[in-house]
């Protein structure tokens, strides 16, 4: 007689569920972390050289842009190898390497505070740098969960051929993506400055939004003793006791608005900023925030266009962080006669990925971004 006992699924365990919860929650924390990394890895790069000044390793720097590929297409293989079930031997000890190296990275971040952003899901979710290390502490138990109860699951659905053919297409994709950004722009624009946004209505503070809190403590001394003192009980009229020192702690952060660094001074220390967002037609800000590394390539276009916007009596801006020297360098070797104007170089790598890069303004609104070549 046949014995049906055999036809039975077998009993998903406790061990089971809990490494199919710890796989998928990887998983789709990296999937996300490398997608929003490759898509726009010029600002990993300028995220690894912060590190780098950090670390005072400066002269790495020139690698940057190859670890940003690196770093967002290995986040991306893995997270899709996890939500798949592919290749979960090879992919959960690369992630338990990963996240053994980033761990105390977070935290030495989180205590030294080099910088005020993490960039793990680059400009689409900012985190504090403690809320990034908390982050990786759950990610890094899960993924040891994974590892240690691997064993108890039944992991392999695909055969070798198949996922490891999947597993090099993953790695495809972000790759393709980084490469499609740096060619043109970045596919999707998560910082403020993106296309169809009004830079007024984003530098603009709302009556109601909440205000920053601090606290001044004022230091006085008398007679060789020295004692702290509030605003409100300074010993403003005691000549007895002297003014020593002052600190200023901030208790509670106020609404800062999407875009507050947003400064164009022009050759005569002029603030030509508002000018410019309220100019009722057209105007061109061409992005060069480093001449010395400016592509030259598309500068036949660029003086088509100044010639164009002059035509039609249009503003053109050049704008850049470079010095006057670097700025006259250019325009001899180009013979170019551009108009530059000043901006703070963290902003214009912001406002667009390209070095060129034009940006077309009408009254505020960015009506249209594109990299120069």
């Amino acid at each position: 007689m046949y014995n049906h006992h055999y036809l039975k699924p077998k009993k998903t365990t406790s061990a089971q569920v809990i490494w199919h919860i710890c796989r998928l929650l990887f998983g789709f924390s990296f999937v996300v972390s490398g997608f929003v990394k490759a898509v726009d890895p010029l600002g990993l790069q300028y995220k690894i050289e912060d590190y780098l000044i950090a670390l005072n390793l400066t002269e790495l720097s020139p690698l940057a842009l190859t670890a940003a590929f690196i770093l967002c297409s290995v986040e991306f293989v893995i997270g899709l190898n996890f939500v798949f079930s592919i290749r979960m031997r090879e992919s959960s000890f690369v992630g338990l390497l990963f996240m053994s190296i980033m761990t105390p990275l977070t935290l030495w971040i989180a205590i030294a505070d080099p910088v005020t952003d993490c960039g793990c899901f680059g400009d689409a979710i900012i985190l504090s740098n403690w809320a990034t290390f908390w982050k990786n502490i759950v990610l890094l138990t899960a993924v040891i969960i994974v590892v240690v109860l691997r064993k108890k699951v039944r992991d392999t659905w695909l055969s070798p051929f198949p996922s490891w053919t999947l597993t090099v297409t993953f790695f495809i994709i972000p790759m393709a993506l980084g490469f499609y950004a740096l060619r043109f722009l970045p596919i999707i624009d998560f910082r403020p400055y993106k296309i169809g946004n009004n830079i007024i209505e984003l530098m603009t503070i709302p009556e109601d939004a909440p205000k920053g809190e601090s606290k001044t403590t004022l230091i006085y001394e008398k007679d060789g003793v020295e004692k702290e003192f509030t605003l409100q009980n300074y010993p403003a009229n005691d000549t007895s006791w002297h003014f020593v020192d002052q600190k200023t702690v901030q208790i509670k952060e106020g609404y800062v608005p999407p875009i507050h660094d947003f400064a164009i001074i022009d050759n005569n220390n002029d603030d030509i900023t508002t000018d410019i967002l309220y100019y009722p037609d057209t105007t061109y800000l061409v992005v060069m925030y480093d001449l010395t590394l400016t592509r030259l390539t598309g500068l036949e276009s660029l003086v088509k266009l100044h010639q164009y916007a002059t035509e039609k009596g249009q503003p053109f801006y050049v704008l850049t962080a470079s010095g006057e020297t670097e700025r006259e360098q250019f325009s001899n070797a180009t013979n170019t006669t551009f108009n530059f104007c000043s901006v703070d170089p963290i902003t214009l790598k912001t406002i667009i990925r390209a070095n060129p890069g034009v940006v077309v303004l009408k009254e505020g609104t960015i009506l249209n971004k594109y990299a120069v070549y």
